[in-house]
This record gives C-alpha cells, sequence and structure tokens, in this order.
C-alpha cells in the first residue's frame, strides 16, 4: 500500500510504503530498491511490524516516477498492488512498480 503526503512548501512528497504480511507471508527482512537508491538491494531496509507488515516512509522529489519493487528475504520480488502503474524491467517476463509524484 501506498500513501501520499504533498507539502505547500517544499519541493517533495513524503511517500509511506507498506507491504502486508498477507501478499508475503512469513518474512523476516524487506528491502524497497528502486530508481531512488540506484537499486542498491541493502540500502533501504523496511521496518517490521508486530503483525508481520514491513513499512518505510520516504521524501522523494515530486513531479518524477521511480521504478520500484520490494526484495523480500534476499531471493523473492514483489511489486506493489497499489502502485500507479507497472512497466517491464530489463529481466523478461519481469515488471517493476511505478510511482509518480
Amino acid at each position: 500500500m501506498i500513501k501520499k503526503q504533498y507539502f505547500k512548501t517544499k519541493d517533495v512528497c513524503r511517500v509511506s510504503f507498506k507491504l502486508e504480511k498477507k501478499q508475503i507471508g512469513t518474512a523476516d527482512k524487506v528491502y524497497i530498491v528502486g530508481e531512488f537508491n540506484n537499486w542498491n538491494e541493502k540500502a533501504e531496509p523496511m521496518k517490521k511490524l508486530k503483525n508481520g507488515d514491513f513499512s518505510l516512509v520516504k521524501d522523494l522529489k515530486k513531479d518524477k516516477s521511480y521504478q520500484f519493487r520490494y526484495l523480500v528475504d534476499n531471493g523473492r520480488w514483489v511489486n506493489d498492488d497499489t502502485a500507479d502503474a507497472h512497466l517491464p524491467s530489463p529481466f523478461p517476463g519481469e515488471e517493476n512498480s511505478v510511482l509518480s509524484l
């Protein structure tokens, strides 16, 4: 789930990312990986909540689009069903989630 909070006085949008346990099952670690962190698989670990969901809040520049995915337990890639769009990734048969701000 993605929530966006725009500011009148800043050129950023505060984006709340949430990946629910019902989508990924039991997981120990989840990272958000995308254009905003140069696709670094370890740069942004998400916080595990008591109910098994994972969340992360990030400020991103407005008027841009970002492709991203979630990396679950260092092996499984998951898209966000609530993303603004999905585009083909460089890997055959795979798609990236797209966030438009």
